[in-house]
């Protein structure tokens, strides 16, 4: 398969939806060879003990929000003191080569095409078959051991003269061709450190096949109660299962009740566990909101518990140059993109609207996936708005325009709003208002919008998981 085809044979798994369970992605692992004598970094897929790969450490973090934000900033941080990261996150916005990345830089199409290939091919006879999610972790995980110890410019090698693909170049490290883990010298050309966020919950999700040697948790709130619960201490249990025996854990400051089952399941795995409440306040991050000095010191407590070798000058560097879109992103003078799609999220971009604006009011343009809490979102973000435009966007999962259009009349009834059938017509509109532009609602909905702007409108690969 090219490209295309094995994206379109990847999304087409979605239709089967959202299938909790570890049993099929461990066989994956074990069938792909990830495990004991294939390459070095998949030593921590084959569920060897912490201790057996210390000169590789697995970083696995779960939440409810902020999770791709520490996850970037563990990455930036680690990448300028010069170790070799891998990166593993969801979902994406743009395309789905962000999902998957070495060093800072994303998956090739090409590889994409002939790993996917590659497990289609292993499982086409399987009963039950893998779902979406799992096979993108295996995917990543594959892409991950072989990367391992790549000679660089490998990808480069095998492109064909006729044109270049887009295609990962790894860089040498910060330090020179060689970088250091506790003081022993490594071939920068291995993977050092790989971080993985969890998809959906913890405690079943793909990523948690994998031994971890620390585990973070960002703060935890109400989502997805269709597949964690319907209560803050059922979705706590389940993030609370990528906590590993014997495995040091980091969490964000918790209610009450979640910092009980944190604190339980902490206790029945004798592993120590830390809770971050102090923000990091030392240097600037180039991501804004006080959530994000939060984030900060939950991403410098797990390499700090880990022990891994990293200055204050990497820590400066790192933070400064993080760069994770949809995050409070100020795409031009007055337009603000943020991918808040979940009620704690939306009280949250509230507050870094007015830190950044004051009592300046917004053109909200607002996108909400269909099975997310409307009328908590909305709540959330009322009171920082002046005008609502709500288009029609490429998501299969979103919300009517026409749903959220009655929400905002029965919670302000004094907003005005205006549905549109585009982004494209949402921004023209919005652009012919005095106030800032604030769109937000989703992460998918935020995908499109910066594909759009971008003058790539093509480019988006919409994805529903």
């Amino acid at each position: 398969m090219n490209y295309s085809e094995a994206l379109a044979w990847l999304y087409s798994l979605q239709r089967f939806g959202i299938k909790l369970g570890l049993e099929k992605i461990r066989r994956l692992i074990a069938e792909l060879n990830l495990g004991p004598g294939s390459a070095r970094a998949s030593r921590a897929v084959s569920g060897a003990p912490p201790e057996t790969c210390a000169a590789l450490r697995v970083i696995h973090v779960a939440g409810t929000n902020g999770k791709g934000s520490v996850c970037a900033m563990i990455d930036s941080i680690c990448r300028a003191q010069g170790y070799r990261t891998a990166l593993f996150t969801s979902p994406h916005l743009v395309t789905f080569r962000e999902r998957i990345r070495v060093n800072g830089e994303m998956i090739s199409e090409r590889a994409v095409a002939s790993g996917l290939t590659s497990i289609r091919n292993l499982i086409a006879d399987w009963n039950p078959y893998p779902t979406f999610f799992e096979i993108t972790t295996a995917l990543a995980l594959k892409y991950f051991s072989e990367a391992a110890t790549r000679p660089k410019n490998f990808e480069r090698q095998l492109l064909p003269e006729s044109g270049p693909l887009p295609s990962p170049s790894p860089l040498p490290s910060v330090r020179g061709e060689r970088s250091k883990v506790r003081g022993k010298s490594k071939p920068s050309a291995e993977i050092e450190i790989i971080i993985l966020e969890t998809g959906l919950g913890g405690r079943l999700d793909a990523t948690n096949a994998v031994q971890s040697n620390v585990s973070v948790i960002t703060p935890i709130a109400l989502d997805h109660q269709k597949w964690l619960g319907d209560s803050l201490e059922k979705i706590a249990a389940e993030k609370a299962g990528i906590i590993k025996p014997k495995v040091p854990v980091v969490s964000a400051p918790q209610k009450k009740e979640v910092e009980i089952v944190l604190r339980q399941r902490a206790t029945e795995c004798g592993s120590a566990i830390e809770f971050v409440t102090a923000p990091y306040e030392q240097h600037r991050i180039s991501l804004p909101g006080a959530h994000q000095k939060l984030n900060a010191a939950l991403a410098i407590a797990a390499l700090r518990r880990e022990k891994i070798d990293i200055d204050d000058s990497a820590i400066e560097r790192g933070l400064a140059k993080v760069d994770w879109p949809a995050r409070f992103q100020k795409w031009d003078e007055r337009t603000i993109i943020d991918g808040a799609h979940n009620p704690a999220a939306a009280h949250v971009l509230a507050q870094t609207w007015r830190e950044v604006f004051g009592g300046q009011r917004a053109t909200l343009v607002l996108a909400i996936l269909s099975d997310k809490d409307f009328q908590e979102i909305c709540e959330g973000l009322a009171p920082i708005s002046d005008s609502v435009l709500l288009p029609k966007i490429r998501s299969e999962r979103a919300a009517a325009p026409e749903e959220l259009a009655q929400v905002l009349s029965t919670i302000t009834p004094s907003l005005p709003y205006s549905i549109t059938p585009s982004v494209a017509e949402a921004l023209e509109l919005a652009r012919a208002k005095p106030n800032p532009i604030l769109l937000t609602g989703s992460l998918h909905f935020a995908g499109e919008a910066l594909a759009y702007l971008r003058g790539e409108p093509a480019a988006f690969e919409e994805c529903a998981q």
